[in-house]
């Protein structure tokens, strides 16, 4: 597949001078492997998913290890988390000569082993499908058809069918994580389920009212949703938590992870459709804030991002911090600038109860402007 370059190189290098293990942890196809490989060619490469491999691991993981003396790239380690008790030893023994990295595609299954066996020795970085600026030049197609495409590197370097993509993903890769994780009575509920989700794109998640609707307890649902966050399908935005007030609505929107899956469980089967559905608007306020969010994750750091919203439906998309300072934006799908689309952000100051240093709308649009309150295309926002 030909090599998108991606903006984690730079942290990826940092980081691999710092530490004798990088974990590299993101969802399936997100690029984890070809980045690692383009990074460290000289590292022998192992993939856990090949059954022969694993078990040649699981027999002998001393002396597997031991033919890796200087390190390798051990793609999805989730398969193999045994291993990870031996690669501590390895790190202490022999610090500044070994370079391990390790990818995986689920973060529950990942993070609980590598927080035990490897703290202190391993940096952890995510990595999501392709940003605006790897996109590069490519990100000024139609936005329908930006949103329909989604981001998966795959669908952008080989030019692959969208929809036939992301129908392989979820029958394969999903389901496929979705069994290692839990057991499935009746897998039908649970597609219903995910479909539910991305009809909900953007919304305050109610676990009692999808589980009313799919017809199981809310325990079910709730252990569903952390499945689907755990295997980066779905993530949850929590809201504004600084001078909590009973005002404050607690409850987390759902978003996902791409806006192509999204629209695939949408059952949009083209960019024309998506110019018609009554959820492109979610559909872009879904892109936009994974965006962001990549834009952190690609620096080696978590998003500070929340949402505003209070009992008297007063809502600001998405709320930030940088030190003290307090930032607010809002987005727009729309191509067509209208002064009501700035309201919101006017009276941020008050409903927030605190100063707001940077203020900036995120729309479709062409017309551009500084000052107070910043508006931008979505192309063109530079936050972070």
């Amino acid at each position: 597949m030909k090599y998108i370059r991606r903006e984690m190189e730079k942290e990826c290098r940092s980081m691999s001078n710092q530490y004798p293990v990088i974990t590299l942890i993101g969802p399936r196809q997100s690029g984890k492997t070809t980045l690692v490989r383009h990074i460290f060619p000289n590292l022998s490469y192992f993939n856990f998913e090949n059954p022969d491999v694993r078990m040649l691991v699981q027999q002998d993981p001393r002396g597997f290890l031991r033919e890796i003396p200087g390190g390798a790239i051990l793609d999805e380690i989730q398969q193999v988390p045994e291993l990870l008790s031996y690669l501590q030893q390895i790190a202490d023994e022999k610090k500044g000569k070994v370079k391990f990295i390790l990818t995986g595609s689920s973060h529950l299954m990942i993070m609980e082993k590598v927080t035990q066996s490897l703290a202190g020795r391993t940096a952890i970085l995510k990595l999501l499908p392709l940003s605006f600026g790897e996109l590069g030049t490519r990100t000024r197609i139609d936005t329908g058809r930006l949103l329909f495409n989604g981001f998966f590197p795959v669908i952008w370097a080989e030019k692959s069918d969208p929809h036939k993509t992301y129908r392989n993903y979820y029958e394969t890769y999903l389901q496929k994580d979705v069994r290692q994780l839990i057991y499935l009575k009746d897998q039908h509920l649970f597609q219903k389920f995910i479909g539910i989700c991305a009809g909900r794109i953007g919304s305050l998640f109610n676990a009692s009212a999808v589980a009313s609707e799919i017809g199981v307890s809310v325990p079910t649902v709730k252990s569903w949703l952390s499945v689907l966050e755990a295997s980066f399908v779905v993530f949850m935005l929590q809201p504004w938590h600084e001078n909590v007030t009973s005002r404050l609505v607690k409850t987390p929107k759902l978003y996902f992870c791409d806006s192509g899956l999204a629209a695939y469980l949408l059952g949009i089967e083209n960019p024309g459709q998506m110019k018609r559905d009554p959820l492109r608007g979610m559909l872009f306020e879904n892109m936009v804030v994974v965006e962001l969010i990549k834009r952190r994750y690609n620096q080696g750091t978590d998003h500070p991002l929340f949402f505003y919203r209070d009992n008297h439906q007063n809502e600001i998309d998405i709320v930030f911090r940088e030190g003290q300072d307090v930032n607010c934006i809002e987005i727009k799908s729309a191509a067509t600038f209208h002064p009501d689309f700035l309201k919101t952000l006017d009276k941020a100051a008050k409903l927030l109860d605190r100063p707001v240093k940077r203020k900036m709308l995120v729309y479709d649009g062409e017309i551009e402007r500084g000052g107070e309150t910043e508006i931008v295309n979505v192309r063109n926002m530079r936050i972070f």
